[in-house]
Order: structure tokens, then sequence, then C-alpha cells
């Protein structure tokens, strides 16, 4: 692989030529990228399982169908994101017309993390790629197989200064890239890589994208539905075996259904992945043994109502619900990022949203009720990135929903047009024509004070 300068200097030149610009060429590098994405489609399913054991569907459908559709969104969109916007124009600069541009910003910086780690690395380069700009690759070495899979099929796809791949250990690899000034950094991965990731872009005013975490709360109140509540819950938790940063965290349930919604939830693990989950071909692994201990240390912050049970040789945690988790837990105050499902009971509204409180601005947040009040109550004070109502997770399938976070849990928002515009820097053109020439705004002004709070009132 060529050194990191070698590859910035060469992308930083092609950039230079204006070659990304036009909306031929980038309509063309997405259809270059859907093909080889079709080519290596066995492979790409085949390294997560090795690296993840995702079943093949849960890899499809999280990491491959999901591009399909982006790019296809972009494709069908494209002309209209790229076109200048007409924007109105004040009196007192009459006769003027203004525009907005949106241009590509240049070279960009995509780093991606383990837990979905083809999707979120190549869903940024789809909104870099519209946008017009190059991009640098760095896919987690904690997921190797998918990272030489991405790393293969990206130089097949593409000339290396225009889009390439560098790999290697990201406490290395990353600090040495980000020397240079890249006009745009994305990242997605935990709260305090992303603090370090600021931290090395700041020297360069360079502006970053960060996807982070939290703990996203799941809320059911009495009014919710508990059989297909606990359905969609367990799968959004279970979902990659709990390694998802919009995953439910914890479950906030009013105490009078705490009950049938425990009942219901143990139900639903049953029904997904058997009475040995180990045994499912449908359940995911944990990433690697270090993220096994630490999940594993959690189990003793609570009362095991549901599973339980680990393999650390196979990197097996069971589906779990933990009741009597004290608030000032580890567990309650540190995202989990596991299939460990604490349950606190609340009595009011106000209970929930202080609980809420203790961890601010998560991710997302997942209501189960059928009370508006109780919609507007969640949605108007809980500041979160983006969630669902009586569902989990799928806000983030849909391309008209700008995803990201707020505050600790992230900046920055992309997918579909969100995307065009986080990669695309924003020109403001005003022309003015010059067959009139209006007198006010020069000097000498008089009394030319009057005319102007008349025109600007």
């Amino acid at each position: 692989m060529a050194s990191i300068t070698a590859i910035y200097t060469a992308q930083r030149s092609f950039f230079h030529s204006g070659a990304t610009r036009s909306l031929s060429f980038r309509k063309a590098q997405l259809k270059k990228l859907k093909k080889v994405l079709k080519k290596y489609e066995t492979a790409i399913l085949e390294a997560l399982y090795a690296d993840l054991r995702k079943h093949p569907m849960e890899a499809f459908g999280s990491e491959v169908g999901l591009l399909y559709e982006e790019i296809d969104h972009t494709l069908a969109n494209l002309r209209d994101w790229m076109r200048p916007q007409p924007v109105t124009s004040p009196l007192l600069q009459y006769p003027s017309a203004s525009m907005v541009y949106r241009e590509p910003k240049g070279l960009t910086l995509l780093i991606g993390p383990w837990n979905y780690p083809f999707q979120l690395v190549i869903a940024p380069l789809i909104a870099s790629i519209a946008a017009g700009n190059c991009a640098i690759l760095k896919p987690s070495e904690l997921a190797p197989a998918t990272a030489a899979v991405t790393e293969e099929l990206i130089r097949e796809a593409f000339d290396p200064a225009f889009v390439t791949v560098i790999t290697g250990e990201g406490q290395a690899v990353i600090p040495a890239a980000m020397q240079h000034r890249f006009d745009h950094v994305f990242f997605t991965g935990s709260i305090p890589v992303g603090r370090k990731i600021l931290e090395m872009a700041a020297p360069h005013l360079t502006p970053v994208t960060l996807e982070l975490g939290g703990k996203s709360p799941c809320i059911v109140d009495k009014s919710a539905d508990m059989k297909t509540s606990a359905r969609r819950i367990i799968w959004g938790k279970c979902w990659n075996a709990g390694q998802t940063c919009i995953a439910p965290d914890y479950i906030l349930v009013q105490e009078q259904v705490m009950e049938p919604l425990t009942v219901q939830l143990k139900a639903a693990i049953r029904r997904f992945f058997g009475e040995d989950p180990e045994k499912s071909p449908d359940y995911a692994r944990i990433i690697n043994e270090k993220r096994f201990d630490q999940l594993t240390a959690y189990l003793q912050q609570g009362r095991v109502i549901a599973g339980g049970q680990t393999n650390r040789a196979e990197r097996y945690i069971a589906p779990t619900l933990l009741a009597d988790v004290p608030l000032d837990a580890p567990i309650m105050q540190e995202e989990i990022f596991g299939p460990l499902l604490p349950l606190i009971p609340y009595k009011t509204i106000e209970d929930a949203l202080q609980i809420i409180a203790r961890n601010p601005n998560p991710l997302s947040l997942y209501l189960f009720s059928k009370s508006r009040r109780m919609e507007k109550t969640f949605i108007t004070q809980v500041p979160f990135g983006g969630g669902c109502i009586n569902n989990t997770l799928v806000h983030f399938t849909n391309e008209e929903l700008p995803f990201g976070g707020v505050g600790q849990s992230g900046m920055g928002r992309y997918h579909g047009h969100a995307g065009f515009g986080e990669f695309s820097q924003v020109k403001s053109v005003m022309k003015t024509a010059t067959w009139l020439d209006i007198p006010v705004k020069y000097p000498p002004y008089g009394n030319k004070l009057k005319i102007a709070r008349m025109m600007m009132r």
C-alpha cells in the first residue's frame, strides 16, 4: 500500500483536476459501486459471518441491502440536489438574484466501526461520491475479514486517486492520516474515540461528522400492545447481538405492566432463538474477548430474569433481561452495546424523564404507547437524534430521514439528501444587474436613514 502522504497527494491532485465535479462522473461512480457490491455480495456476507457470525439475512438487511437502496435513492435525486437553489433577495439590493450552490468539499476521510463494518463505511462513501469528493476509507481492523473484502472491492471499483482504502491499527493509522488537512472527516464509533478525532481535526479546522452512541431509552407505558412491543424490542436489541449504536439500551416500563411485558419479552426471545439461543443460527456473536469480558461484568449488576448464559470460547452471551438494576450501577451509566437489557420500572412521565436525563442526549429514543400525549411529551422534552414510536431501529432505514446524534451522541447528519449536504460546501452568491443602481446605499448619506428604515423594517 502506498504511503498516506502519497495517497493524499494523489487525491488532492485528482480533485483539483475537476474530474469529480460533473453529474455524469458522480452517477457513473455510484453505478460502478453498486455493480461491484453485487459482484462481491457473497464475499461480503461470508466476511460478516467470519467476523461477527451474522446470519446472511441479518447481514444482507443491515449491511448490503440498505446500500443498494441508498445508491438508488441518490441516483434518482442527484440531479435535483446538485441544481443551484434560487432564494429571494432583499428589496434594498434590487435588482438582484440570489443563488445557493452546493459544491464538493474536496478530500474526505471516512472512518468505520467494527459493529457494522461494511455498511457504516460504505454509506458515507455514497454521500461523499454524490457530493463530488475524493475519499480515503479506514475500515475497522477489529473486523479483519470485512476490512479485507472492503479493500479488495474498492480497489477493483475505483482509481485510488479517487477512492482508496487504508488499513492497519486505527491508533497508528488514523493519527498519521490526520496530520494532513482533510476537507471533511466522518467517524462512526464510541464517544471517547470521537473526542480524539475531534481533537485531531481541530488544528486544521476540519469539519467533522461524529456518529456516536449513548444510552438509548425504550419507554413502554400501560397503553402499549405488550406482545407486539416485546417482539419489536427484542428484535431491535438482539439484532447483531445488541452491538448496534441505536439499539434499545434499557427499558423504562410503567410499573403496572412490568410483569406482562416481562412475560412477553421472554416469549419473544424463545420464539426468535429457541430454548437455547447459543444453538440458533440466527444469533450473532460478540466481536472479541475484550468486549465479552466487559459485557459479562454487567451481569452482576442486576437480577437475571432471563438468559445470562455465556461461553467465552464462542464469544456468546445469551439475550438477557435484568431487573433490580440500581440507577447508579455502571450498566446504567455506560452504553451497554450488547444483548443485556435492564428493565427499570417507573410510575409517572416525570419519573421516566428524570431517569433519561441522567444520561442526556441519546442517539435514539423508542416509545411504545397509544397515547398522543406521551408521544408529544417525549419528542418535545427529550433531546435525541432520532427514534421510533411503537418500533425500534427502523428509522435508520429511511433515506428521507436525516440520521445523526445530538450533544454527546454526535454531530452532523447523513442519509439521502442530508448526506449530500453534509459532504457539500454551501456557496452563496448574489448577482446584481447594472441597468439600475439605487443610490440609497452610497454616501453622502444625508437624510437617507429614513428611507433605509422604510425599506428594512
